[in-house]
């Protein structure tokens, strides 16, 4: 037992000082994997296990470090130690059985299979939980022999102690037992490879399949760099909208990116035909993942870019200088979105837990949103006011309380200068949010005067204004003769009013002015000739002596009332619908003298 112990401390040094290496070697970048393979959950976790259970040696309490340790004993051509991580296997070593099972095991992974790369398989003690998998079963590769499919599982189990461990599944132990007289005389690899790069290893990898993998890099993305240049230079040969914009500018942003995952693709295709060791493919594995997301990243960021400019460009040529302002803080917005959801998913691909770090990230988010919320605010209406476009620069309009003309659109606030020549600047947010009248858009000025005269005008007089106004509005050529009206509508504590009401068909507030000017002095000219007068606030007292009621006409309205109580007649407080009936349309309308009543001929109400 402790000659055991001895020999798995030895393992683990040795382990970690050359994969150590290796991994420096290959990339900068995947020290960091390394190092975080057997990284735990979080330290309250950690602790928490280490209070329930004492450590495994071989580190096989979660799927993560199961694998890690398998493939690790297996590039130290240690099966003894790659069989325990069987189930049924010792506790610290295996039988030869198991070391034979862990060996083949490695021939079907090099030939046929391989092992999802280790930031996709789940580093805690229960699993994972969304897999459509049993609690105790988790999936951790797949073979392909035969022309089938079989899931390499590991499955939970408990140790003395009562503990978690994860250790290869019986299902997977049975199908490695059907396909046992695989060796690796089949691999394509070793069909070529000299004998002296064949039996030189390095981290547990002949070295020939080092010099074979980066010679696969570069034929992978030369293969990709032509394919996808050669597809892009015959789409517009036979598509003539790529030769133009947008379309030629979106095409030319997914270059870059099909250039990487189709290399990426052929480059894993690659490894798996030739056969290259499972151990340097899961080594790599952790890479190509991050080789992927950049090649996203570089889409995302190349389509902002060209999303970016163009508007901009659209937005110069139209004069909407703030539009571009807009674009260009969305442009730099996008781009710092990118780069941090980019970090992110490049430390979730290396193995790194950032659920605690995403927490923290949306707190702190939380946090300075409620700070900035006014700023947020402004922001937002700015880019209400730009893509809605209430107003633009140059407009004419009122907003809330104040009237003047728009001098620019800026990121926060809009600046307006007011008739007086003052300049009122507006946050964005509250300008939004309030009722925006904007002249400039109006394609009709009302012209609706009211005209109030002398209450000495003569009921006769009232009618020669309204059919001489009425005249001048339909002759007009500036006025619409559809919505012209002229009413006598109010008699009012001092005058006798008359609206008018009709559109002046203008554009600008100057030309209205002048139509405006045109019709006030004609109607001066007509209420002039009619005999009457403008009526304002005034009191006439009049001296005279007052000739009292008048008798006869007082007795003749009390004698009419007496006849009425008399006979039952008295339409008080409500008309009897006899009497309406009997009285309904006697007064005939228009009245007498009218024109429209000599063509119509009927004494009836029109529409009624």
């Amino acid at each position: 037992m402790i000659k055991n112990l001895e020999k798995i401390l030895i393992f683990k040094r040795k382990n970690f000082l050359s994969l150590s290496l290796i991994m420096f070697l290959l990339m900068p970048g995947t020290q960091l994997q390394a190092q975080l393979l057997n990284t735990q959950p979080s330290e309250e976790e950690q602790a928490s296990e280490e209070d329930k259970f004492p450590d495994d040696p071989l580190d096989r309490r979660t799927p993560r470090s199961s694998i890690a340790g398998f493939i690790s004993a297996v590039a130290e051509k240690d099966y003894e130690i790659a069989g325990a991580y069987f189930k049924d296997g010792e506790p610290n070593s295996a039988s030869q059985e198991h070391a034979e099972l862990a060996q083949k095991l490695e021939i079907m992974l090099n030939q046929y299979g391989q092992i999802m790369p280790y930031s996709w398989l789940s580093s805690e003690t229960s699993g994972r939980t969304d897999d459509n998998l049993p609690n105790y079963l988790d999936k951790v590769g797949v073979i392909h022999l035969s022309g089938e499919s079989f899931d390499v599982l590991l499955e939970k189990v408990q140790d003395p102690n009562g503990g978690p461990l994860w250790l290869i599944s019986d299902q997977t132990v049975e199908f490695i037992q059907e396909f046992s007289e695989l060796d690796e005389t089949g691999l394509i690899i070793n069909r070529f490879l000299p004998d002296y790069l064949e039996n030189n290893e390095w981290g547990g990898v002949p070295i020939g399949q080092w010099l074979v993998m980066i010679v696969l890099i570069v034929l992978a993305y030369t293969l990709a760099w032509f394919t996808i240049t050669l597809i892009l230079y015959l789409i517009p040969l036979v598509w003539k909208r790529a030769r133009t914009e947008p379309t030629n500018g979106i095409l030319r942003a997914f270059a870059l990116p099909l250039k990487l995952y189709l290399a990426v693709w052929l480059f894993v295709v690659g490894t798996q035909e030739l056969g290259l060791s499972i151990i340097l493919r899961q080594q790599i594995s952790g890479i190509t993942v991050v080789v992927g997301l950049i090649a996203f990243l570089i889409l995302l960021w190349k389509l902002s870019e060209f999303i970016g400019g163009f508007t901009q460009r659209r937005m110069s040529s139209r004069g909407n200088i703030s539009g571009v302002s807009v674009v260009l803080f969305l442009k730099r917005a996008a781009k710092m979105v990118i780069v941090v959801f980019g970090i992110i998913a490049a430390l979730g691909a290396f193995g790194v837990d950032v659920t605690t770090g995403l927490a923290a990230l949306g707190i702190g988010g939380l946090a300075l949103a409620l700070g900035a919320q006014k700023t947020i605010e402004n922001f937002v209406g700015s880019v209400t006011l730009i893509t809605d476009q209430p107003i633009r620069v140059g407009d004419f309009c009122k907003v809330g309380n104040t009237v003047g003309t728009i001098e620019k659109i800026g990121m926060r606030s809009t600046r307006i200068r007011t008739l007086n020549r003052t300049l009122v600047t507006i946050p964005n947010g509250a300008f939004s949010s309030s009722e925006i009248e904007n002249y400039a858009h109006r394609d009709k000025f009302l012209f609706n005067p009211t005209i109030g005269l002398r209450y000495e005008t003569s009921p006769d007089q009232i009618r020669y204004l309204l059919v001489e106004v009425r005249a001048i509005l339909y002759a007009h050529p500036m006025i619409t003769s559809e919505t012209a009206r002229v009413r006598f509508t109010t008699l009012g504590a001092d005058s006798l009013s008359l609206e008018v009401f009709t559109y002046v068909k203008v554009l600008t507030f100057d030309d209205y002015l002048e139509v405006k000017e045109d019709l006030l002095l004609r109607i001066m000219d007509v209420v002039g000739e009619s005999g009457t007068g403008f009526a304002f606030p005034s009191q006439t007292i009049y001296f005279g002596r007052d000739s009292g009621l008048s008798q006869e006409k007082t007795k003749s309205a009390e004698e009419k009332v007496r006849y009425w109580k008399e006979k039952g007649e008295l339409q008080i407080p409500r008309f009897d619908p006899e009497h309406i009936k009997e009285i309904e349309d006697k007064i005939p309308y228009p009245p007498e003298g009218s024109a429209e009543q000599k063509s119509k001929g009927t004494g009836t109400i029109p529409g009624l």
